[in-house]
């Protein structure tokens, strides 16, 4: 594919970097746009997504790192290097998750109807952004012989060359947008806050646990070539999600009672 898409001198574009910001940039006008919609200043949506953003970055790097360390260890320099590729994404949903909570909770900002606004954007910069991972080569999949197979031929890739592989970033971008699709077509028929964002949580973590197993990067195991890092994480999020589900179901949050 084609990491950097412009190159003139000593000046680099990546690809992986602009199709990231440019699905984070999707998202917030999203999120902003169905805030209006709710009462909500757009601005109070753009401050809390600036802190999504930055705390996505730094957490989806940080597991990374973790995952990587005998990379980082032997290459100190390149942690900085997040344009390049090198994001876990549940990293970034962590600590983002965190992030947000704090800010909202700190400018009394109800937190499950402002995560049900935040679920579909979500969706749609990851969905946006998984096709930065095509054209920079990472999270490739396994070599493969199936009719839509890819094949990496730029030596700046990440991926394997000259193999055709399982095209495993667009796997994930497409369960990204059908996530998108239905939380929009649910968050318009949601009967309790919060039923989007955990909606979300269940999709995603079932969607990501089957494609791990067309991966064939280095990503990390807990069980070494059967339960990768982000399944674990992902039965987790799973499980969690599940329970604040059938919580705030019989909680039945009102929904014409909240205020911003």
């Amino acid at each position: 594919m084609h990491p950097v898409l412009i190159e003139f001198g000593f000046i680099k574009i990546f690809t992986y970097g602009l199709l990231v910001a440019s699905g984070f940039l999707a998202g917030i006008l999203l999120a902003a746009h169905l805030g209006k919609k709710e009462g909500i200043s757009p601005q109070q949506i753009i401050d809390l997504c600036f802190y999504i953003l930055i705390s996505a970055l730094v957490g989806a790097r940080l597991m990374y790192i973790v995952v990587e360390y005998r990379f980082f260890i032997a290459h100190p320099l390149e942690v900085f290097k997040f344009w390049k590729g090198g994001l876990v994404y549940y990293g970034g949903l962590i600590m983002a998750s965190v992030v947000a909570v704090w800010y909202m909770r700190k400018h009394a900002m109800p937190v499950w109807p402002m995560a049900d606004i935040i679920a579909p954007a979500l969706a749609l910069g990851q969905g946006i952004g998984r096709w930065g991972c095509f054209f920079a080569g990472c999270c490739y999949g396994r070599k493969t012989d199936v009719p839509w197979a890819i094949v990496f031929t730029d030596p700046r890739s990440l991926a394997p060359l000259g193999v055709p592989l399982h095209p495993t970033q667009i796997y994930l971008s497409l369960n990204a947008l059908v996530i998108f699709g239905i939380l929009v077509w649910l968050y318009h028929r949601k009967t309790f806050d919060g039923q989007v964002i955990w909606t979300y949580g269940v999709l995603y973590s079932i969607g990501r646990f089957v494609i791990e197993y067309f991966r064939n990067d280095d990503r990390g195991f807990v069980i070494q070539d059967v339960l990768s890092t982000s399944q674990f994480v992902g039965i987790f999020v799973l499980v969690v999600s599940i329970f604040m589900l059938v919580m705030l179901r019989r909680r039945q949050m009102p929904l014409s009672s909240r205020k911003f």
